[in-house]
């Protein structure tokens, strides 16, 4: 098979050539945003789920079509190390700079200029890491008390003030939504919650793992009524077919329904390792098919690049002391488990694990889906473990 025709796309955030079984999710996060820009309340969004499933290919997608509709889009990517601040300070200052060129917006866009400038000093000496050009001085009293729940919240009424007398809406794209810090997100809900009081155009639309409904919970109590949580999740068999097949089929190459029904059941259903699965299944086809002996053959392959990409950048953050933990899980299986359960594979008690437990909560790895429960947040990771940590010297600490 031509590899220069291959249209599957596996990557960080890249789109799929067929976005199947998200059209629903597109349509209502489009909608609350047309909504909030004409002056009516919806709540903002967070897109929930594991790893692989799609959340930052759904985001950018949004983010295309919010554009296109001639909204102001910030697009982050909330890393461990930087401050909420820091993320939105520059972005904002360029949505500023496109306000100010709107003759409707300019008085209101030089006000916010003035906030984002006071954000930033007040804040700085807080969160070192701020850094933005000023192209006003700020005024005294506005934004810039270096009380970053009060700041945020005059800095994001500023911004949807302008963007109200543009009659547009700034769309707050924010993935990794997990990593912000919890004081940073009640920060964020309490601004968020002024702007929707005064019906200003400001809307956030996020994305993180499936831990990030507590967190905001925990940050603000009344989160709830300012977010709609979409679970994603693995694609339904007929949405799993249809990614798989119907970009093969553009470029006139048929899938077997056998070997389609395998790429589902091995994969399954995530959208991530469809793609790697029809990848290595067309490169290693004969002719114009691609039969259900071809993603046998190419199973092998598929999982080597994805044990020495996807799965082992996550494990090679690890102490060795998370990987035993991680490897006691995968012992057990898919998950998820009981806490007790892994600490029993272990030979411990329950307690001696919480901080590892919280760690590993913190990079990012595991969730809670109930209390005492535990699980992957990135499928297939307990196959994977098993693979890496062969055998059973894994239960001896220090081995």
């Amino acid at each position: 098979m031509d590899r220069l025709r291959n249209p599957y796309a596996p990557g960080a955030g890249s789109e799929p050539p067929e976005l199947a079984g998200r059209g629903e999710i597109i349509d209502a996060l489009l909608l609350n945003i047309r909504r909030v820009r004409q002056g009516r309340h919806d709540r903002s969004v967070v897109l929930l789920g594991l790893r692989g499933v799609g959340k930052t290919v759904l985001l950018q997608h949004i983010l295309r079509e919010a554009e296109r509709e001639e909204n102001f889009a910030i697009s982050i990517e909330a890393p461990e190390n930087r401050s909420l601040p820091a993320m939105i300070a520059p972005p904002l200052r360029q949505i500023l700079l496109r306000l100010s060129r709107v003759d409707a917006a300019k008085a209101s866009a030089a006000r916010a200029f003035k906030a984002l400038a006071g954000f930033a000093r007040g804040l700085k000496l807080s969160y070192g890491d701020i850094a933005v050009n000023f192209d006003y001085e700020p005024e005294p009293g506005l934004a810039d008390n270096g009380d970053l729940e009060l700041d945020l919240a005059a800095l994001l009424g500023e911004v949807g003030s302008a963007a109200s007398a543009a009659k547009t809406a700034v769309v707050l794209f924010i993935d990794e939504l997990q990593y912000v810090k919890e004081p940073e997100l009640a920060a964020l809900v309490s601004a968020l919650h002024q702007c929707s009081q005064h019906r200003l155009p400001v809307i956030v639309a996020g994305a993180g793992l499936p831990q990030i409904r507590g967190k905001l919970g925990k940050a603000k109590s009344y989160a709830e009524r300012l977010f709609e949580f979409r679970e994603i999740g693995a694609l339904s068999a007929p949405d799993a077919q249809d990614a798989l097949v119907k970009p093969a089929n553009g470029e006139g190459v048929e899938i077997e329904d056998a070997a389609a029904e395998l790429i589902i059941a091995e994969t399954g259903g995530y959208p991530y390792f469809l793609q790697e699965w029809g990848k290595h299944a067309w490169n290693l086809a004969l002719g114009s098919t691609i039969r259900r002996d071809d993603v046998v053959q190419a199973s092998a392959e598929t999982i080597a690049a994805l044990d020495d990409g996807f799965f082992r950048v996550r494990f090679d953050r690890l102490t060795p002391v998370e990987k035993r933990y991680l490897r006691a899980m995968a012992e057990l299986g898919a998950g998820p488990h009981r806490s007790g359960d892994i600490a029993d594979v272990l030979e411990r008690s329950v307690s001696s694990f919480g901080p590892i437990r919280a760690s590993l909560i913190s990079k990012g790895m595991i969730w809670s889906p109930t209390h005492g429960d535990t699980a992957f947040t990135v499928p297939l990771f307990d196959q994977f473990m098993k693979r890496i940590m062969r055998g059973d010297d894994w239960k001896t600490p220090g081995r």
